[in-house]
């Protein structure tokens, strides 16, 4: 889709501006239930309002409704699927309940099309979370299914109007702004850098005005709700500060330079405190900056404390590194890597064989899951050093379910941070060393969030006992 940035802005202007984050947090029905519904719409996409996209959404909404709850708080969220396929729902970063992880075909049946479940788990450590679908997510995400999950501290940071959700989407469009399905699925797509969008969107809608006012503290949490795309952003080109990472934070703020790598999956919590009136672009920064929403900062005369208090980190297990059991992750495959290193379900896959299986990437060699076959059982409690390495052409991020890790070396760099994470970027040739108290009972899945090679090899599971 050829859209000239010039025209996208100018036509942005014409367009009704539209609230960012709308207030609609679901409302429990009297069983303590949220109700949460997977259900067709039609919305726009680009910003021409005529031109509507058959999405799935939840509630109808995009993205799905902000579930809005406090640390340490029970979840209850009657789902329904209104679909013609099957469905389930991932509660992405949280250290749930095993049997409530919803992933399809690992911890649950999926839901068929007009059933009902009933997810039911504690919510424990406060941050920025999401929700999405997790059986065939390579079509169902990119349509749409996926919403905020915010968990809050006991003491919140700023008020509720300065606490601002922002999730970041991209999407395939076709030369009329409508999303092209046809794309979804290619195995050239699947291959390469996985089903990258042409447009992009903050919470569902095109080139937004997001309201700030001078002299005041935010929180800006942002997630990055796409199927394959690395956003760079650069907190410093609009005066913020990082506090947390995938709903960590940290014990004091960070100033950042230069673009952050920000990749599917990920969040990142930040806090800004405009000085003036004025409109701030948010940007993109890959090459030259592509502005896809606007900051309009309203004046204020009152101005609020140089100084913030961040909340308290979350209670993290440490990892125990001394005892800690060493295991590879290596990954293999894709366009222009080692195809010829693949085996799926026990095949040397060569030939027309990866176009027959669809499988194009790997782990330790190895393309998908046997569900007799974890990647590696572990006791509770016990401490899980991953070495990964990027043996590909193309970047990875890797997402380990029901836990929480330490990134400990990029590249034999040492992290003196030790920066907890749910999802890293593998850029290509980097070795990532993370390690994990492996202490949440259950099957769990590790796999890319570019969601077209998760479903097309790089995806396993582990076991802890």
């Amino acid at each position: 889709m050829n859209v000239n940035r010039r025209e996208a802005l100018k036509s942005a202007l014409a367009f009704a501006v539209v609230p960012l984050m709308p207030s609609f947090a679901l409302a429990k029905n009297d069983g303590g239930f949220f109700e949460l519904t997977a259900q067709t719409a039609r919305k726009p996409l680009h910003n021409v309002p005529d031109k509507l996209s058959e999405l799935w959404t939840y509630n109808g909404e995009l993205p799905g409704p902000k579930i809005t709850i406090t640390a340490g708080e029970r979840v209850k969220v009657r789902f329904k699927n209104m679909l013609d396929e099957p469905t389930s729902v991932h509660w992405h970063g949280i250290r749930i309940d095993n049997a409530m992880d919803g992933v399809a075909g690992l911890t649950q049946e999926p839901v068929m099309p007009g059933d009902v479940f009933d997810y039911d788990f504690i919510a424990p450590d406060a941050g920025t979370y999401w929700y999405h679908a997790h059986n065939m997510s390579w079509n169902q995400v990119p349509r749409g299914l996926a919403g905020p999950l915010i968990i809050q501290d006991k003491e919140p940071m700023v008020p509720d109007a300065q606490d601002i959700t922002m999730v970041l989407s991209d999407w395939i469009l076709d030369e009329n702004g409508q999303l092209n399905t046809a794309a979804f699925g290619s195995p050239g797509l699947f291959s390469h850098g996985g089903q990258l969008g042409n447009w992009l969107t903050v919470n569902g809608v095109s080139l937004p005005d997001i309201s700030l006012t001078a002299g005041k503290w935010h929180r800006l949490r942002l997630i990055n709700a796409s199927s394959a795309r690395v956003l760079d952003i650069d907190p410093s080109r609009f005066g913020a500060e990082l506090i947390g990472y995938d709903g960590q934070t940290f014990l004091k703020p960070v100033k950042t330079e230069g673009p952050l790598r920000f990749a599917p999956a990920q969040r990142m919590d930040l806090i800004v405190k405009p000085k003036e009136a004025g409109t701030v672009p948010f940007e993109m920064v890959t090459g030259k900056p592509f502005t896809f929403a606007n900051f309009i900062v309203l004046p204020n005369e009152s101005v609020e404390e140089n100084t913030i208090d961040l909340p308290q980190p979350n209670d993290l297990p440490l990892p125990e590194i001394s005892a800690a059991r060493l295991l590879p992750l290596v990954m293999v495959g894709g366009a222009m890597g080692q195809l010829d290193q693949l085996v799926y379900k026990g095949e040397e896959l060569s030939g027309s064989r990866f176009m027959e299986t669809k499988q194009f990437w790997g782990l330790n060699g190895v393309a998908g899951m046997e569900m007799d076959k974890p990647y590696f059982t572990a006791k509770r409690g016990e401490t899980i050093m991953l070495e990964s390495e990027n043996q590909t052409a193309w970047p990875h991020a890797m997402h380990i379910h029901g836990h929480h890790f330490q990134v400990l070396e990029i590249n034999g760099e040492v992290q003196e941070s030790h920066v907890w994470r749910d999802t890293f970027l593998a850029e290509r040739g980097d070795k990532v060393r993370i390690a994990f108290v492996a202490d949440n009972p259950g099957k769990w899945l590790i796999h890319c969030h570019m969601l077209g090679h998760a479903a097309s090899g790089m995806m396993n599971w582990f076991e802890v006992v």
